[in-house]
């Protein structure tokens, strides 16, 4: 199967509907390629051990949460009758979610990118100590409330780097938040299970991106009705999704675009300038119900 040529992130989501099959991996890409991405990925990784001491405080406006079971998916407590009712704005709430040992510095590019453009992203660290993604699917689903409650409206929009995808999209598909999330964005993440995993052996939440993990089998079972919509960014020199197919959203029931990108690899995803235009563009597109063309498919940016 061939790849169709890249798009511009301003264009490639009026394609989804006519792409309808998930691509094969891609053979190897030229060494110069390469090169230029793992260099890349050399100067976003000195970027963010710059700034990650400024995003380990948690983010004013809203409080994480303390970490227990999985949540109750409720609706937003009705408003007394001495206090006017929240009038949410147009479009839901942006939640971020970072990788493993990350924090909520990893989206300061993406954060700005849809603050330009009315959306009111807000960010969400978890633990490097968290042990199981059943419990950080958990600890989303009662910030999800919490904005809910706060913004006055009933749904949001995630976007999830690496581990973050999986652990939204497990409180997505395992914890009934399908309810409340209107859309999933990823951005590499090991859907399928990664190869490359270091520290397996040490930390138990590594272990469960790992292919055939508790997590990763349970993601596979059925999910009828699932209310969410999925768009998976995934890159073919990604070096930690192995196979880098892995990182597309491949699930009969699930309502899924998968976007490649060309050219970085993984921890360039949540700073590069057109995959937050297209991520934005993502979360912009109707959901179903408000526009005839959805589909199941992939296709191109960057």
């Amino acid at each position: 199967m061939k790849f169709p040529p890249p798009l511009s992130p301003l264009t490639h989501l009026t394609h989804l509907a006519s792409l309808t099959r998930l691509p094969r991996p891609p053979g190897p890409r030229l060494s110069s390629a390469l090169l230029g991405a793992t260099a890349l990925e050399l100067f976003v990784l000195a970027g963010r051990l710059a700034v990650y001491p400024f995003g380990l405080a948690p983010e004013r406006g809203g409080t994480a949460p303390a970490e227990a079971g999985p949540p109750a998916i409720t609706d937003p407590p009705a408003p007394a009758t001495t206090v006017p009712p929240v009038v949410p704005s147009a479009a839901p709430p942006v939640v971020l979610l970072h990788g493993f040992i990350d924090n909520r510095s990893a989206f300061v590019v993406l954060r700005r990118t849809l603050a330009r453009h009315g959306r009111r992203p807000e960010s969400l660290n978890y633990s490097p100590l968290t042990r199981d993604v059943r419990t950080a699917a958990g600890l989303l689903g009662r910030h999800v409330e919490e904005i809910c409650a706060r913004t006055g409206h009933s749904r949001v929009d995630i976007v999830g780097h690496s581990l973050g995808g999986l652990i939204a999209r497990y409180y997505v598909q395992r914890l009934g938040g399908d309810r409340r999330v209107r859309t999933l964005v990823t951005l590499g993440t090991p859907h399928g299970g990664t190869a490359v995993a270091p520290g397996a052996g040490v930390h138990p939440i590594v272990r469960q991106m790992r292919g055939g993990s508790s997590v990763i089998e349970e993601l596979r079972g059925p999910a009828p009705g699932c209310r969410t919509r999925f768009v998976g960014f995934w890159s073919e020199l990604d070096q930690v999704m192995v196979p880098v197919g892995t990182a597309c959203v491949d699930h009969p029931d699930l309502d899924a675009v998968n976007v490649r990108v060309t050219g970085i690899g993984h921890l360039a995803l949540p700073v590069h300038p057109t995959v937050a235009a297209a991520v934005r563009e993502a979360l912009e597109t109707p959901e179903a119900g408000e526009d005839d063309a959805t589909a199941t498919g992939t296709t191109s940016a960057a």
